[in-house]
């Protein structure tokens, strides 16, 4: 079962990629002042490039902590990504799928032999690392409630997090 409000995550490791470049990171290291962590399908779906337009337009990256991304693509493909959304926001890369099993999010795709990626799914992570939010979709296409997710950020800083 995926970590629930007030459970701390587990750890995991992949390529975080900025774009640019990528390096083997900790989501610990990176969640250690908080963070929101956002699992999708796949890079460059019309549901991902949606989204993460939203997000960027919505003001996410100037949260008070970090916004990433994480899906199943490769490194080169999710720097495209981000270069191609011209995206404020880092993204990792979960090839093995070793984060999206670490928050039990991992399931296959219908249709889709062999192929297996994280439900769509946000958790926004205080600085101890313990889930504050979190939002699991039952769905493949349905929206993120933003609202929800940018409420429980500023209740971070309103209950004076390490952020």
């Amino acid at each position: 079962m995926p970590p629930k409000t007030g459970e701390e995550i587990s750890s995991f490791e992949a390529l975080l990629c900025t774009g640019e470049t990528f390096n083997s990171t900790s989501v610990r290291d990176v969640c250690e002042d908080g963070c929101v962590l956002v699992f999708f399908g796949f890079a460059f779906s019309a549901i991902a490039e949606n989204w993460w337009k939203q997000y960027d337009r919505k003001g996410w990256d100037e949260f008070p902590v970090p916004v990433y991304g994480i899906s199943r693509d490769g490194p080169y493909a999710q720097n495209a990504f981000i270069r191609y959304l011209n995206s404020p926001f880092s993204m990792f890369s979960d090839t093995d799928g070793q984060a999206s099993e670490a928050f039990e999010l991992l399931t296959a795709r219908e249709g889709m032999a062999g192929t297996s990626t994280p439900m769509r799914a946000v958790f926004v992570i205080d600085g101890d690392r313990t889930v504050a939010y979190r939002w699991i979709a039952d769905d493949w296409i349905s929206p993120v409630p933003r609202k929800e997710v940018e409420a429980a950020v500023r209740r971070l800083s309103d209950d004076g997090e390490n952020i």
